[in-house]
This record gives structure tokens, sequence and C-alpha cells, in this order.
């Protein structure tokens, strides 16, 4: 076993790293969740190389990682995309986690004396609450590297879901360890619902101040070095989530919204900004999930109540405790389909974020502490099994699936130009007029940047002979008459960019 030192960590972390991303390589070309294969590369040096076991450093990598995580979905999620979906996604993002902890809670407590365990309802539902949320990290790192489209929105509704339920699973663990360690045996159920209300109310307040705070600064400061604007924003989204929790709110909830504040306005250096975040999120990913991997103790997950309790728990969350509550929040909401809710209920993965609330416990010396992270962990490798090796497979299944076109133009608009730059694909009616770029009629200060054809890039003259498939990069001052173009040839599908 090799022990984790000054000497030796910086070689055992780059070995680690190397390690995940070839099987982050292997995973995506089996169809496999990378972040499961991350969490077994954790497990496989921790059996037989590193000794490693300390809750608190556990705890504020996965702090750390959730917040970079959270900040980088909130950004990267467009405002307009989920305007339409915003009521099923939030109503899924709370009471959704509160009826999947109590009717997960309810079997946990069922089935535990079959299994020799006095366990109260109270420890039951604390076992229910850290796994009643949908894994941000896993849903994110799956759908945004399949290269497939949902339909009915699906794509925004579970982004939106999984990137704004932790805060509430948080404080549901949060609540329950304090009634378990008897450090609010004197708050009654009035009480807590206040201080809920409360932290979220001042989560959401703060998580918007801190990004319109941080989208002016960003846009008037000026700084002469552009790499110094990946560090003010990355402390923009540490002090986010650390001054939220200073003052009483629900840091994780404010980290996300300032990341949709930010990504939803015009930004200084926006484009590297997001791709600095992209990849720095992959790292987080990685380092969160090899951690956990390393803390897990291998040999306490072949116990047999381990075994029994964590099967039962993982299959009856995704077949019966997630579609239940799937269903029943949606009710209300008529526009989906049965088959659009069914998939909701599939795509109900969990990851990190059960494993790192399920810690917790273990600091507050929780009873039975050491069997709630071992089932939670057990219980998510089950999920990442099951679900996430067939998100795109059950898509394609109830036939939600499109294929994603990609673009063709890895171009961007700089935030202060008021053209409109869209990528289109040449079909039968735009040659209806004749084949060469001059005969298409396009609206004034309109002009066909550059074609793209069978992988070949040229710019066109106006005698260039188009042909059905080549690719267009347009730019344009007058977006609205492009539209209206674009829809008199036919043109369904137009991408933009910048």
């Amino acid at each position: 076993m090799i022990n984790l030192s000054g000497e030796n960590i910086v070689l055992v972390g780059a070995l680690l790293l190397f390690v995940a991303v070839l099987a982050g390589k292997v995973a995506y070309r089996f169809g496999a969740p990378a972040l499961l294969l991350f969490l077994g590369v954790g497990m496989l040096f921790g059996l037989d190389f590193i000794s490693y076991r300390s809750v608190d450093i556990t705890q504020f990598i996965g702090m750390m990682s959730l917040c970079v995580i959270l900040f980088t979905g909130g950004m990267d999620t467009s405002f307009r995309e989920i305007r339409p979906i915003i009521g099923p996604g939030v109503v899924l993002a709370t009471a959704g986690v509160v009826m999947t902890a109590l009717v997960l809670a309810g079997f946990v407590w069922l089935i535990a004396p079959w299994l020799g365990l006095e366990m109260p309802f109270a420890l039951a539902l604390l076992l229910a609450s850290t796994m009643s949320s949908t894994d941000s990290a896993s849903v994110f790192s799956i759908l945004r590297s399949k290269k497939q489209g949902l339909k009915e929105h699906l794509r925004p509704l579970l982004e939106l879901e999984s990137g704004s339920n932790d805060p509430m699973a948080y404080m549901l663990t949060i609540l329950l360890i304090g009634v378990l360690s008897n450090t609010s045996e004197h708050v009654g159920l009035g009480m807590s619902v206040v201080a809920f209300v409360v932290q979220m109310v001042v989560g959401a307040l703060s998580g918007y101040l801190v990004g319109r705070l941080a989208v002016w600064t960003i846009n008037r400061i000026g700084l002469a070095n552009h790499s110094l604007y990946v560090v003010l924003l990355l402390a923009f989204v540490f002090f986010s989530f650390a001054f939220t929790d200073l003052v009483g709110g629900n840091g994780y909830l404010a980290v996300y919204l300032s990341g949709l504040v930010i990504g939803n306005h015009k930004l200084v250096q926006k484009r590297p900004l997001t791709v600095f975040f992209d990849g720095f999120t992959w790292l987080m990913q990685i380092v969160m999930f090899l951690t956990l991997g390393l803390f897990v103790n291998s040999d306490e997950l072949l116990q047999p109540e381990v075994l029994i309790l964590g099967c039962s728990v993982g299959f009856f969350l995704i077949l019966v405790a997630r579609p239940l509550s799937v269903f029943a929040c949606l009710l209300p909401f008529r526009k989906f389909t049965a088959r659009a809710r069914l998939y909701i209920s599939w795509v109900g993965l969990r990851g990190a974020v059960p494993i790192l609330f399920a810690i917790y416990p273990m600091m507050d010396d929780v009873e039975y502490a050491d069997l709630l992270f071992n089932v939670v962990f057990l219980s998510t490798i089950i999920s990442l099994l099951v679900q996430g090796t067939t998100v795109s497979g059950m898509a394609n299944l109830l036939g939600l699936a499109y294929e994603e076109r990609e673009s063709a133009f890895d171009v961007n608009m700089h935030e202060d130009m008021k053209s409109v730059l869209t990528e289109v694909e040449v079909n039968e009616s735009m040659l209806e007029s004749g084949h060469t770029l001059k005969d298409i009629v396009l609206p004034e200060n309109t002009l066909v940047m550059m074609i793209c054809r069978d992988g070949e890039y040229f710019v066109p003259q106006g005698k260039t002979e188009l042909r059905l498939g080549d690719k267009l990069l347009v730019i344009s001052d007058r977006g609205e008459e492009l539209e209206s173009t674009y829809r008199e040839m036919g043109i369904d599908e137009v991408m933009k960019l910048g």
C-alpha cells in the first residue's frame, strides 16, 4: 500500500488522472458512463495501492467539485430553452425529491427488520434523503456526450431538475442528521419548514445578485491580461457558495443560479471562459469520483446486509420510487406524453452527490453511518450500471430521440456585434431558382461567408455552384428577414452560432 504524503501525492495524482482519462475513452466507445469507470479506478487503486480514509478531505473535495459542476451546469443552460419547462422542472426538483425520499424511506423501514437491523423511520428517511436527488454530474456528462437530441424539451427539463434538486436533498439530509445526532432536538417541524424556506429564498436571492455582480464586474474591469478573467470568475463561483452559506442560505442553489445568470448575459471573454470551465468541470468530476472510489472500503460492500439492502434500495428506487414520484409530480402538466414521463422516470441517475451526502452522517457519528454510506455507494453503482448505460437506448426505444446535428463551423461572434450568424444546409427548395449562389435571394446586408462540402471549406463567389447537403455559413444584419427567407425556402432547421 502507498501512503499519501507530500513526496508522492503528485505522482499518484498524475497516474490516477492518466488512468481515468483512458477509462473515459473506453467508456465512451462501449456506451458506459465514464463517471462509473472513474469510481472503479478509484476503488481499484484504493484496494491494492493507496491507503486513504479521510472523511474531512473527501467532504471538502466533494463540496468544491460540486460547486464547479453546478456552476458550469447553470452557465451552459439557456434560459430560453428552460422557460417552457420551468414549472415541471421546479416541481420535480422540490416535491419530487421529498416524495422520492418518503417512498424509499418507507420501503427501507419495512425491510430493515428482515435483515436484523433496528432502524427507526428517521434513519431510514436519512438514507432515502441522501439518494433523493438526481446527480447533476452524471446527467450533464451523459446527456452532453451523446450526439442525440430529445423531443418534448426533455433535455433542458432533465438538466434543470438535476442541477437544481441537490439543495432540497441537502436540506433534508442536514435536517435529519441534526435530529438523529440530537443537535436540533428542540426544533419542531414548523421551525424546520421555516428554516428550509429561508435557506432556499436567501440562496436564490444571493445567487442571482452574485451572478449579476459578476457580470457587471467582468464586463467593466478591463483586465489587460485576459487569462485573469478565468481567475476572477472562479473567485465568484466559490464566493457565491461561501457567502451564501455564511448568511444562512443554500450555497449549492446559489452557485447554480449564479451560473444560470452569468451564462445568459453578454460577457467579455465568454468563449474562453466557457472552454475553460468545460475542461475544469471534467477535471473536478474526475477528482471527485476518484476520491470517492478511494474512500470506499471494498470489503464492506461485500457484507451480506450491505449487498441485500443496497441492491434492494437501488432497484426499488429505479423501478418504483422514482417513477411514482415523477408521474405524481407531472400530473398537472398535461403536455408531456406517457412516453416522456416514462423516460424522465428512467433518467433519474444517482452519482457522486448521493455518495457525498452519505459522508455527512459519518462526520456527525450518526448510528449506522458506515452502513448508510456503503448502501448508498452500492445503490449508486447499480443506478449508473442500469440507467447510465441505457440513456440513449431508452430514448430510441420510446421514440423520443433524434440525431442532433453538429455545427460544421466552429466560430463565435464577438459580444458587441449585432449581426446574426447562422448555419444552414442546402436543400432542394433553396435550389429551385438556380444552382449558383447568386441565384439565391437573401436579404440586404447578408453574406454567405463560407461553404463546407464533404469536410472541405472554401470561400464562395456569386458563380459558385451549390449542391445538396452543402453547409452555408451566413452572416446578416437583418435577423428577422433572414428567418422569414429561410421559412420561404422550406428550411426548418437553422443553427444559430456565436
